[in-house]
């Protein structure tokens, strides 16, 4: 006769439990799909940063991944429902919580973008933009060109940001120009040209998470015994720039608004 100890009869229970509930195959699936989605989205921009495919690439993958996410999460909800007596709806509301993630990245993206222009070229001179000079050699290879394409564009930026406007400080030159300078070093531009003469600024900067480079020029000038301040940002690649050229304009100006009391617009 064999003695069975409350602890061993424990143990033993819960191994008759566990066999006697397989754990549910349509949990499993619904998390498998959710993880390989979220894993599809969450290297998409930095695969396309590091060089591993091309942008476009991490576009589709961004697509493809949100659509995945839809399926994992049917999957993930059906089988929290039809588990029964089988181990999974913890695996199953794991699944659903990553569906869900794996497609709201895409969508976020998608609605910041939506009823944007189609532009990619942000300035505060849309009659006479800042020209890019040293900047230039860097786009040669460059979808898109460093020239202004003209009131097309302007007349889209214009509906779109109607707040895109000069920045008027009461400086001198020298010190309007100093002040220009110190904000774009703060900003975390790469700065690639200084012109005191010119009263020019290049610089380039790099979205965060696709590694995109976009190209800024500013310019300082003199305005009726003031210094204005022109900006202009532009992306190298894209059609459409979901409005981050204007985030850009926007973010200068009002660091420099902030360390110069004087500005106006």
């Amino acid at each position: 006769m064999t003695t069975y100890h409350p602890h061993q009869r424990g143990h033993a229970d819960l191994a008759a439990l566990a066999e006697e509930r397989p754990l549910s195959k349509i949990a499993l699936a619904g998390f498998v799909l959710a993880l390989l989605a979220a894993l599809m989205v969450l290297l998409a921009g930095p695969g396309s940063r590091m060089g591993w495919w091309h942008f476009r690439t991490g576009f589709a993958l961004l697509k493809w991944g949100a659509y995945l996410g839809i399926a994992a999460a049917l999957v993930s909800a059906a089988a929290i429902f039809l588990a029964g007596r089988a181990r999974g709806r913890l695996l199953a509301v794991a699944g659903v919580v990553l569906a869900v993630a794996a497609f709201a990245v895409p969508w976020s993206f998608r609605n910041a973008a939506r009823g944007k222009p189609p532009i990619h070229d942000i300035t505060t001179d849309t009659r006479n933009p800042p020209a890019f000079v040293s900047v230039a050699r860097l786009r040669a290879d460059a979808p898109n060109p460093v020239a202004y394409e003209g009131e097309a564009v302007a007349a889209q930026q214009r509906e779109a940001y109607p707040d895109i406007q000069p920045l008027l400080v009461a400086l001198p030159l020298s010190r309007a120009y100093g002040e220009a300078l110190a904000t774009a070093r703060l900003m975390g531009w790469d700065i690639v040209a200084e012109s005191p003469k010119e009263g020019r600024i290049e610089a380039t900067d790099q979205t965060r998470w696709f590694g995109f480079k976009d190209d800024v020029v500013i310019r300082v000038s003199p305005a009726s015994g003031v210094s204005r301040i022109d900006v202009r940002s532009k992306s190298r690649v894209g059609r459409g720039d979901a409005g981050a050229n204007a985030q850009r304009v926007r973010n200068y100006l009002e660091r420099l608004r902030r360390r110069v009391p004087e500005a106006s617009e």
